[in-house]
This record gives structure tokens, sequence and C-alpha cells, in this order.
């Protein structure tokens, strides 16, 4: 019996040898886009799941009152973690940490490479494989230093007899090697080749170890079986209390360590998502995908059904049972998809390394048992579904009445094939929507003028000899007369987002319970000159004033949030200290478009900038790279100029939104892709069905263009009632995606009437391909046929 339907299968598959290949290549599209988003989604949701102890790691976070509203923020105090680790039962564990950027050498080998600052016990809350070296010992001394495997090989071409040697760090100091860890996997959100105490931390920045300041992340493991919940009302009030009630505004709690990549978004204190948004979203999509390939599936067995009822009558009048014929039918669409499945993996295969490229990712294939057992259930449901209605569709003839060849259509029927292509139509038309916004909306953030010129600026840390204040000014006299550089000067803060905040700013008719943060930004002298930051009234700092560093200039939102009237010339206190406003910039976004421009301040201090920035005349970048490259080397032996554009890293700042972009671009080609493929399959037919009547038409005179029209108008239709339907759902969808932007653009009429229009007019050529074929036909021809 089993090779019985194998053979009929085959021979029904080669019988419709058009049906077959439509069916099988949409879903096979459908397979593949289903595979690269399940990798990727698989990929997304194991970030930092890899550690052995993920249940019981915690990161600390605050959420901080604002007059505003609620800020959530990870960085701490310094002093969180012992302070945890002494007081709190629950705490087996607890670590300060802040990432860093270092050169470190041996010998004439230098390497500037990511690195950690972090309390003693790191390795043993995390899995990050330390391979040699003693998890209590590897930090137990200020000098010690741990590797990663490759940075071992990097710096002495071997990771064995490594322990003990000496690494120099910043050409400054000797550290010696006590451990060497794997290495941090790609599923890791931290990536550093070494780790260091966090005492050197702070060594350099005494301050963060004060309550009322903020800026290492703390980490905990707790003990098993701790209520978290429990210990959050625990620790609520800790700052409160080390702080003897001064610092009220701050209260503490513990988030999963392993949920602050995909839940890493908060709004007025309380979680609101984050990447898992994209993580649904591309689930959603892949689900619709398929769907839409499998609605093919149906819509043509059903249409070629007239073809098949013989077959269905004669088996059911020499004893053949119903369910013997769903098994058959059901076999034949589990058949296809299995062979859809075979050329799925070919595709993906071919198509993963620019899907890597565009997601930034490095996805493998790798057939371990959990990705084969996704696969078959994915087979098998769309198997199932596909083949579903179909079988239970031809199954259900009556063997009488098809052997007579009547074969009743009920309008039900109908309906449910012409509601399964308006339902592909309008998935379709929503994702060509969402193109539509996304692109427009990240070509808004790139273009939108942020109120200071981010162009033609490069920029470094400062780093070994750049590090003292008199060195840095004399490289920058040099840099400032150099051909093709226009200005130069340093700052406290890299532009792209919240770097330094306080709530030390005092004014006339301040609450006393306001403890909104602004953002603390050092500067050098020339610094706002070569942002282009324009001010609105005052001056900028100037060395032709003698005591600029009691001076300080805030923004318009600082300014408004004040409401100062009158204000240059006025006096406030920062950290106690008199400072009179010289000036007040205009607003500039120094974060993204998903936050509104907040209070700001700058103050010339110099000691407290650690980035240089350069602004070079367009069209000079290579010539002057090169020069300011040969300028550090001889101001700064021993390192290399590590440069960024500040362009670049803005842009970066919307990665994410790019991605979605350019995967929501091939997601929605393939979606009408696969649609019109099942479109084109039931023009084909419909074209056949009707051929007695379009040759009758033409011998009554009727023309090309009538019977195009004739065989096209329905499809129309049908299209048209997706768009009807599809425009307003993708209003809402696109409305709400917007909302997490502080800025965006606004949803015009073009964006959903092209995408109507766009959907209509392939529509049309793929029917009208089929009707035009239809119509050129000899009716005599045609009349023959019957």
């Amino acid at each position: 019996m089993f090779r019985h339907n194998l053979l009929v299968i085959y021979r029904n598959f080669k019988r419709f040898k058009s049906t077959f290949f439509i069916n099988l290549t949409g879903l096979s599209a459908g397979l593949a886009c289903s595979l690269l988003i399940y990798l990727w989604v698989n990929d997304e949701l194991s970030i930092d799941k890899f550690h052995e102890k993920d249940s019981r790691l915690f990161q600390m976070m605050e959420n901080r009152v604002q007059a505003q509203g609620i800020l959530t923020a990870q960085s701490t105090s310094g002093s969180l973690a012992e302070t945890l680790k002494s007081e709190m039962p629950e705490v087996e564990y607890a670590i300060s940490s802040k990432q860093f950027v270092a050169t470190l050498s041996e010998g004439n080998n230098d390497f500037r490479s990511k690195g950690r600052y972090a309390g003693k016990d790191i390795f043993n809350m995390y899995s990050y494989g330390l391979e040699q070296g003693d998890a209590n010992q590897v930090l137990s001394d200020k000098n010690s230093i741990v590797i990663s495997e490759k940075l071992a090989q990097n710096l002495f071409h071997t990771t064995q007899n490594v322990i003990g040697k000496s690494i120099e760090f910043e050409h400054e100091k000797q550290f010696v090697v006590s451990g060497i860890f794997k290495g941090t996997p790609s599923n890791s959100s931290e990536q550093f080749d070494f780790v260091v105490s966090f005492e050197l931390y702070v060594d350099k920045y005494p301050n963060s170890i004060k309550w009322g300041n903020s800026g290492p992340d703390t980490f905990v493991l707790l003990k098993s079986g701790t209520d978290v919940n429990q210990f959050n009302k625990k620790i609520a009030n800790l700052v409160k209390t080390k702080t003897n009630g001064e610092v009220t505004h701050r209260t503490l709690f513990a988030r999963p360590y392993s949920s602050g990549y995909l839940y890493g978004k908060y709004e007025n204190g309380l979680p609101t998502g984050g990447r898992i948004e994209y993580v649904r979203l591309f689930s959603i999509i892949a689900v619709f995908i398929l769907m839409i390939a499998c609605i093919n599936f149906m819509n043509l067995s059903t249409a070629k059904a007239s073809g098949r009822i013989k077959e269905v009558g004669i088996k059911k009048a020499i004893g053949a049972y119903r369910e013997t014929l769903i098994y058959q039918y059901l076999g034949e669409s589990m058949l296809m998809t299995f062979l859809a499945l075979f050329l799925s993996v070919l595709l993906v295969l071919l198509f993963l390394p620019q899907f890597n490229e565009i997601t930034g990712k490095d996805l493998i294939l790798h057939y371990d048992p959990k990705l084969i057992l996704s696969l078959l259930g994915v087979v098998i449901v769309t198997g199932l579904i596909s083949g579903s209605y179909p079988a239970l569709y031809l199954s259900g003839f009556n063997p009488i009445s098809v052997l007579k060849g009547k074969l009743n259509v009920s309008v039900g029927e109908v309906w449910a094939r012409k509601g399964l292509v308006v339902f592909q139509f309008t998935i379709s038309v929503i994702l060509i929507v969402s193109v539509i916004v996304v692109y427009k909306q990240v070509e808004f953030v790139q273009s939108e003028n942020l109120g200071y010129n981010k162009d033609n600026i490069v920029y470094f840390t400062r780093e070994g000899k750049m590090g003292d204040d008199a060195k840095m000014e004399t490289f920058l006299s040099e840099l400032r007369n150099m051909p093709g550089i226009l200005n130069a000067s340093s700052i406290g803060h890299d532009m792209t987002g919240h770097n330094s905040g306080t709530f030390g700013v005092w004014w006339e008719g301040k609450a006393e319970d306001n403890k909104t943060e602004f953002e603390n930004v050092g500067v050098n002298y020339e610094m706002m000159q070569t942002l282009g930051i324009r001010l609105k009234e005052g001056r900028l700092f100037s060395k032709d004033f003698s005591a600029d560093s009691s001076k300080i200039i805030f923004n318009e939102a600082a300014i408004k949030f004040m409401g100062l009237k009158n204000p240059v010339g006025k006096t406030v206190k920062l950290w106690g200290q008199d400072m009179q406003i010289v000036g007040v910039a205009k607003d500039f976004h120094f974060e993204s478009f998903h936050e509104n421009v907040k209070p700001l301040f700058f103050r010339l201090s110099q000691g407290d900038t650690y980035i240089i920035m350069a602004k070079i005349a367009a069209g000079k970048e290579k010539l002057v790279l090169a020069s300011m490259g040969e300028l550090y080397k001889k101001y700064n032996p021993g390192f290399s100029l590590d440069y960024k554009f500040l362009d670049q890293e803005y842009q970066a700042q919307y990665a994410a939104e790019q991605r979605v972009a350019s995967l929501s671009k091939y997601f929605a080609g393939l979606a009408i892709l696969i649609s019109c493929l099942g479109l084109f399959g039931l023009a084909a037919f419909t074209a056949e069905r009707r051929l007695k009547e379009i040759g009758i038409r033409k011998v009554l005179g009727s023309s090309v263009f009538s019977i195009v029209y004739l065989l096209s108008s329905d499809f129309t239709k049908l299209v048209i009632a997706a768009v009807v339907i599809a425009l307003p759902i993708s209003y809402l969808i696109t409305g709400y995606w917007l909302q997490s932007f502080a800025l965006h653009i606004d949803l015009e009429v073009w964006y959903f009437l092209g995408a109507g229009i766009a959907a209509l007019v392939i529509a049309w050529l793929t029917v009208g391909m089929q009707a035009v074929k239809a119509a050129n036909v000899n009716p005599l021809e045609c009349l023959k046929s019957e």
C-alpha cells in the first residue's frame, strides 16, 4: 500500500509539473527563510546563557528618581560589591567591574586589547573557562593579570609555560601572568582578552568608591534558594543607609544577568523590553512567510481538484475509506515538505555568509539534536498545515457525483480560497509598508542636524604619555598646525550617549528633593569650536579670560529645566563651588534619537578630558591620518594611533535599526515573491479552466484587452481587498515602532499608498502574463481542446 501511494504521489507530481514546481519553490524559500531566522533567534536567545551558574547570576541596578521620571542605570558605587559580600548572607560572591582598552606588550610585540577591571572572584562566578591558574588566587595580587588563550598566543606565541611571565602594561608598569582563560565566546555580551584587579581602578579613580558616586558595574552570585524579591526589598535603601540619609533618590535592585541583553530597556523604572522585541518580530515574520508558502499549496491543490475527481471517485467506488485518501494526500504534502526542506538547507548553506554579514553574527548550521528536532517539528507542522485542507477537501467528494463529472464547488470553498489569497497579500503589504517606514526613519536619524558637526572628526583615547596634560597640550599645539587639520582639542565625553551625570548642580529656587542628573562634560579650550557647537548667548571658554575654570556653560535644555531668566552672568553651585554662567549652548543631541535632549553643562577641566578630537579638512583624511600617526608615535612612543571617526560611531548606535531595515527588505521581497508564485499558479489554472469561454468570446469579437480584463479583474479585487485590510494594520504597527524614538518621522500617506500600488502592480504583472498568453491563443485551438 505504501509503495502504491508513493507511485500515485510520483505520478501526480509528474502530471501537474507547474503546480509541483511552484509549491516546491515556495515551500523551499519559506523554509529557508524560517531556518535563517531560527538560527538568528536561537543565537540571540543564547546570549550570556552559557554561564554554568546563570540562574544565580545577577547584575545590580539603580532606579534614580528625577524631576521627569525614574531613570534606570547600570552604574553603581564602587563600594557596593564588597559591602554586599560582607553584609548580605544571601550573597556568595560579588564583584565590581569596568571595561577598558589598553596596550599590552611583550618584547617588541604591542597589542591593543579590550580588558576588564574586576573583583578577584570573577572566575568563581562566570564560566569563561579558566584553563590555567587558581580561580581563588589569580587576581589576589594587584600586579597580576589573567589573559585569554588568544592574547597569550599573540604575545608569547604559545599558551604553555606562560604563568609567571611579565607583560608590560601601557609601557608604564609590569604585570605577572597569573592565569589563562579560554576566552569570551561569541554569545557573550562582554568581550575582553585580559582581566586585572579592580583595586587598580580604585587607585586611578578613588572617588568611585564613594556611595554618592557611581561608575563601575556590580555583579553578584546569590546562594542557592535565595528569594530574589526578598533580597531586593532588603537592599533597596542601602545607598540611603550608607550616605546617612543624604542620597534618597537611588533604589537598588538585582536583575538576572543574562536577561540584560534582551530586556535592557526601562521606562520610568519598569522594564519595557529591548532587543527581545526584534526577536519576537522576526519570529512572527518567519511564521507568516511559512504560512504564505503553505497557502500556495492549499490553494493550488484545491484549484486542481477538478483534475483528480475521477481518481477520488474510482478509489471510493472500489472501497477506499475517506481516512485512506486523507493519509494519501497528507503523504503528498509531507513528501513535498521534505523535498523542500532538503532544498532549503542547500539555500541556507548558500546564503548564510551574506546573512551573517547583514546580522553581524557568525552563525553556523550545526546539525545538533536540537536543530534536527526543530527542523523535523517545522516540517511535520508545515506538511500538516499545507496538506490538511486539500486532504479534507478532496477526500470529501461524493463518488457517484464525481464519476458523473459533477464537481459542486460551494460558495464557502470559493471564499476560503479567495480569503487565503487576501491573507497572503495582506501580510506582503504590511511588510512593504514596514520596510518603507524603517528606511525613512534610518535615513532621518542619519541626515538630521544634531546641533553639532560630526563629519570628518577623528578621535582617540589619551594613553601613555598623552595622559600628561602638559605633554598633551604640546601635542595638540603641533597637531593644530598640521596641514589638513582644521582644529583639535580634548574632551571628557564621546558624544554618542550618556557618559557621566551629576545631580550636584544647585541654583536659586531648586527643590531639596530634586535629584535630576545633568550630563557632565569636561572640555579643553577650542573643543566646542572643534565640534561646531553653536551658542545661543554668551561666550565660549577662552584663554583670553584667566579664570574660566570657575565658569560654566549650560545647554538650552538645562536653562529651561532650571527656569533661569537672563542666565548669563548668574552664579550656580557645582559640587559646592560657585560657578558663573558665561554662555548658553544651543541644544544638540549627545545621545541617540531614542532620547530627548537632556540638561547638560560644559566645564573647563583639562585634567578630566580623556579623548582627543581633531577636525580634518574634507578630502584630506588619508594624508592627514598618516601624518597624525607619525606625530602620535613621536609624542607617545610604543603606542599606535587607534582612532575612530565620530560620524561612524554615531551611526553604530543605530546598528539594530539598520539590520532590521536590511532584513525587512529581503523578507518583504521573499513574501511578495512567494505570494506571486501562488497567484501565478492560480491565474494559469483559471486561464486553463476558462479556455473554451475565451475561444467563444474571441469568435464573437472580444478584443485581447477585454479578455485580459476578464481574467485579471477577480484577482485585482482580491489584492485591493488585501491592501484595504493591510493599510490600517501597518499604520498601527509602524506607529508603535516609531514611538520607541523620541524624535521620529511622521507617517505620510504616500508610504501606504506606495506600498498598496506596488503590491497591485506586482500582482497585475504576475496575472497579466498568464492573461495575455491566454488572450492570444487561437480561438479554434480553444474550442478544439474541448
